[in-house]
């Protein structure tokens, strides 16, 4: 099975986000529901990857940015998935063929180590074997293996609710790599596909809605839809909302900034805190599989063209012509909305690039060991001819990022707003099997100029203040400069009969 790679967009800068699997367990299940085995009798094949590799747990205590920094960015998503085959951009002319796809790069991608899944033997020794105690220094020693097998007995012993050894491993693998990076993650077979499904255009999230009430001074929980995964975990109407991911919330922040951190690709987690009036807070783990259908907008105001992308998926560059084409109108500039888009496949970053541009280096990749890599613009750039303004704000990240700092860096783009997130590392996801992968930091990228990102973000040209809804008419003011005098029409080419 192919691997796939994405980039997340979860603001890693003070933001964690992603495990996709829930590892708390659920009080309402019985104890006749569970699977309590021996020690003896967990799957050997996981015991023996979490022997090898640590125990780790996962990291529930949120680390708070601080509330009052208006400039803390906000995440969307997390991740934002990824291809990183620079050979995806059609250069036909023909907009009925227009089609970025989805291609693996193994030059970057790694592999699972199935030597590691493999093994055969039908149970599990828990005294230290010899070829474990003669691992270097550097590796697990024998004494962390015996703390382990201690933790996973003292739990099934001693905590508060029965408690399935399988979804205890299914945490432990969760928590071995959220500890070794907020971008990491182990995904179940339900996160997995909504991951896949983000590629084809869904984005998603946990299913709930808050309104800020001064009377309580708290965000309170004011609407859970059945079955998502917020129901699911038992957050109801009522419930005070405390803090998300590592994000503090008080009066100072806005609606939209909860809904940013609580959206996002479809499949990503997101951890809140949340408490019942007067009670314990508690913390819970939520993958955002409320999915829906992403829509790229686009109008038309006053012969410019206005283009909503809430995010990169495979299919973004044929619906922005498709969008264009629908306008049936005269075009005579392109006011581009990035705002809140946290980021998606990099190959329908530089295929949107290669719209507006040719002849043109958009990204450069770097993996751990490999020299860096190039991604220019590729195809005919239909839209070379239009005046181009971009708009982007704190919530803007990863792909956003690459096609912003990419079209400023020739000039071909005024972009205004705000600092944008500035998210620079790439997220490989490799599968085990058919339904489980594993989600690992691979490569940064940076401008293809060379200038970092991560931790940095795209400068404006234009920045921008106050409040949102005034930034488009600003951005379309400055466009208006530069417009056409005569517009271009794009249609379909008539079909041969």
């Amino acid at each position: 099975m192919p691997s796939i790679s994405l980039m997340r967009s979860s603001l890693s800068k003070q933001l964690g986000k992603k495990a996709l699997r829930s590892s708390i367990a659920n009080s309402n299940l019985k104890p006749s529901h569970l699977k309590h085995k021996s020690l003896n009798s967990v799957d050997p094949k996981r015991l023996l990857v979490l022997g090898l590799l640590g125990w780790c747990v996962a990291n529930t205590s949120a680390q708070a940015a601080d509330p009052t920094d208006a400039s803390t960015p906000s995440p969307t998503a997390s991740l934002q998935l990824i291809s990183l085959n620079a050979d995806t951009v059609a250069s036909e002319d023909d907009i009925d063929m227009l089609a970025a796809a989805d291609e693996s790069d193994d030059s970057i991608d790694s592999v699972p180590d199935e030597s590691a899944l493999m093994d055969d033997t039908d149970s599990i020794d828990t005294s230290i074997p010899p070829e474990v105690q003669q691992v270097s220094l550097n590796a697990i020693s024998p004494e962390t293996l015996k703390t382990f097998v201690a933790v996973v007995d003292l739990v099934r012993r001693q905590y508060i609710d029965a408690v399935n050894d399988e979804e205890l491993f299914n945490n432990a693998m969760s928590g071995m790599l959220t500890k070794l990076d907020s971008h990491a993650e182990f995904l179940d077979a339900e996160a997995y596909e909504n991951l896949r499904a983000f590629t084809e255009g869904d984005v998603g999230d946990i299913g709930i809605k808050v309104t800020y009430q001064a009377d309580a001074g708290y965000w309170v929980v004011t609407d859970v839809i059945d079955d998502s995964p917020a129901d699911k975990k038992g957050i109801a109407v009522g419930d005070y909302l405390h803090q998300i991911d590592e994000f503090k919330l008080d009066e100072n922040r806005k609606s939209n900034d909860i809904d940013q951190l609580l959206t996002g690709i479809a499949g990503t987690q997101v951890d809140i805190i949340t408490s019942k009036a007067g009670r314990r807070k508690h913390t819970t783990t939520l993958q955002r599989n409320n999915s829906h259908p992403q829509v790229i907008q686009t109008k038309l105001v006053d012969g410019m063209a206005v283009i909503k992308l809430p995010a990169f998926q495979n299919n973004s560059r044929e619906k922005l012509l498709e969008g264009l084409i629908d306008l049936n109108a005269p075009i005579s500039g392109v006011l581009l909305d990035m705002r809140d888009n946290p980021g998606g496949v990099l190959t329908s970053a530089v295929s949107v690039a290669s719209l507006f541009m040719s002849d043109t280096d958009v990204v450069q990749v770097q993996a751990r060991q490999d020299q860096s890599r190039v991604l220019p613009t590729q195809g005919n750039a239909l839209l070379k001819p239009l005046p181009m303004v971009v708009l982007q704000n704190r919530y803007s990240a990863s792909a956003a990022e690459v096609l912003a700092s990419s079209l400023q860096a020739q000039k071909r783009a005024t972009i205004v707003g705000e600092v944008s997130y500035g998210k620079g590392s790439v997220q490989s996801v490799i599968p085990l099997n058919d339904e489980q992968a594993v989600k690992l930091t691979v490569a940064n990228y940076m401008t293809a100029s060379g200038r970092q990102i991560d931790g940095i973000g795209v400068e404006p040209d234009v920045s921008l203040s106050g409040n949102e809804s005034t930034w488009e008419q600003q951005a379309l003011s400055l466009l208006k400069a530069r417009a056409l005098d005569s517009g271009i029409r794009f249609v379909r080419k008539a079909t041969i009969q």
